[in-house]
């Protein structure tokens, strides 16, 4: 058999803009593309039932992506570590090419996976795809790294305008023999009992939603967004959150963008309406940034002070938060907004959250 590369799809479910498919195109060599489900390997942060709903839709539009190219998505189930060797011995694959993740979880699993392929004699090679911007590359000037948002913004803004970002290749070179792959079902990321209906309504998950939605808010709303953001009822934000978060568009394709559609009104710089919208995208580079430098966050307090907060344990007003009955009109629409259709808005989730932790004193982590 033909030497292969793997290419480990994780939350970069697209083609366009995706470095570990480009550089594995490069090759010149048949390339196999993979989705392997472990929630486990997320643990304790293993994605919900809605979470699990749309990667299922997701899962469905990238393989029928793939099949319009020639190609095919080789679905796996397990320990990554496992069921990766396993496919580099079948399919006699040199190389594992995949776009990096920054939860600490995520970069141990990635870590232990690159020492057991270069054991084998397997070559892995990891890419930026996910950020604006690596988090080893925006620093102090005493070279350590950022805890407050806006120096971090403004050492952003010092940097290169988006660059320009890759195309969804023509056809992908298949291999000659496919490995077997596990039926999307067996994944069971589909409810059995139908309760996703309001997500069906409102979203449509995979790339060609996410390119639809980023051409209706670029072309239609980006330039209302500093005065409709704040409104719930004004329909005013991207909506591009979950399509950010499975990687069906990439943060640079967002950018570029939105700067293109400011150029198209002659605005030949970063401004207004463009530059509140961006720095939203920067808020969600600065979260993935504080866990990468700050690994301990997820449990622990950034600022040691929080360690004797006194927070609360109180179930009953938790449930009441839960399911939208607080009594408190715009915080029981947030979640319920939530309950329906999956999404929040980025206001609401804000008074919610600041409701939870500064009113009934209790953690964020529940």
């Amino acid at each position: 058999m033909a030497e292969t590369a793997i290419v480990w799809f994780r939350r970069d479910l697209r083609l366009a803009d995706n470095p570990a498919l480009h550089h594995a195109l490069r090759l010149k060599i048949p390339v196999i593309p993979v989705y392997i489900h472990a929630p486990e390997a997320e643990a304790p942060w293993q994605p919900g039932a809605a979470s699990r709903y749309w990667l299922h839709r997701s899962l469905q539009v990238l393989d029928g992506e793939l099949h319009a190219r020639g190609s095919r998505l080789i679905l796996g189930r397990g320990d990554p570590e496992t069921v990766l060797a396993r496919l580099t011995r079948q399919c006699s694959a040199g190389h594992v090419y995949l776009n990096r993740l920054y939860e600490p979880v995520m970069l141990k699993l990635e870590r232990r996976i690159q020492r057991g392929l270069k054991q084998a004699g397997v070559r892995v090679r990891s890419f930026p795809g996910h950020l604006l911007n690596e988090p080893d590359e925006i620093l102090t000037a005493q070279g350590t790294p950022f805890k407050v948002f806006t120096p971090y913004w403004r050492r952003c803004l010092q940097r290169q305008t988006p660059a320009a970002t890759l195309p969804a290749p023509g056809r992908l070179p298949a291999p000659s023999v496919w490995p077997a792959s596990e039926p999307l079902s067996r994944l069971e990321l589909k409810p059995a009992v139908k309760w996703y209906a309001g997500i069906d309504k409102e979203w449509t998950p995979g790339c060609a939603g996410a390119r639809r939605a980023l051409r209706r808010f670029s072309r239609d709303r980006v330039q209302h967004y500093p005065q409709h953001r704040d409104y719930p009822s004004a329909g005013g934000v991207s909506r591009l959150s979950p399509y950010l978060h499975f990687g069906e568009v990439s943060p640079a394709q967002v950018a570029g963008r939105i700067v293109a559609a400011d150029r198209a009104r002659g605005l030949m710089t970063v401004a207004g309406e463009s530059e509140a919208f961006l720095r939203q995208l920067y808020w969600r580079d600065f979260a993935h940034y504080l866990l990468y430098h700050f690994p301990r966050t997820p449990t622990q307090p950034l600022y040691e002070k929080f360690r004797r907060f006194p927070w609360r344990r109180n179930r009953r007003l938790f449930s009441a938060w839960r399911r939208g009955l607080t009594g408190y009109p715009i915080v029981d629409a947030g979640m319920r907004e939530l309950w329906e259709t999956g999404w929040m808005h980025n206001r609401v989730r804000m008074i919610v959250a600041s409701f939870l932790v500064k009113d009934l004193l209790i953690h964020w982590r529940e």
